[in-house]
């Protein structure tokens, strides 16, 4: 009998989606409640953008970004050294067997969207879509001999 594969493709299966919106949530909570004792953590903003988790539910890693952008070599730096309390206190809430390892980065989709709006925002691009959504003057199959 052939094995199913729980993998729904590059985005992860429900069951890691639904963990890592778990941990997201439970981790933004104790962000703004200042549940994470540490006193510079408890004088920043921070958002946390998105969980990804790994497949074999070992890492979760935490997109973060503080307000405004400002200080997040700091903020990543508090995160990482209170990850221990914070994998304890997700753990809790969560319920699981097992609770992943948490890993935080820098979230840059806002930095990706700004990159993208510059793009199509080029002339050369902009050229190129009207190009495209101009319908030609024959339309196909409809040739007169």
């Amino acid at each position: 009998m052939a094995k199913r594969s729980h993998s729904g493709g590059p985005s992860g299966s429900h069951r890691t989606l639904r963990i890592g919106e778990a941990i997201r949530r439970r981790l933004s909570e104790m962000l703004a409640r200042g549940e994470i004792h540490d006193p510079d953590l408890t004088m920043m903003s921070i958002t946390v953008g998105e969980v990804r988790v790994g497949s074999d539910l070992r890492v979760a890693t935490a997109y973060i970004l503080p307000l405004g952008g400002k200080d997040a070599e700091a903020a990543l730096e508090a995160l990482r050294r209170n990850k221990g309390e914070i994998r304890h206190q997700v753990g809790k809430a969560l319920g699981i067997k097992h609770t992943p390892e948490m890993r935080f980065a820098l979230d840059d989709t806002f930095d990706r969207m700004d990159e993208t709006r510059r793009i199509f925002s080029d002339e050369r691009v902009q050229r190129d879509i009207q190009k495209r959504d101009t319908p030609d003057d024959t339309p196909d199959g409809d040739e007169e001999e």
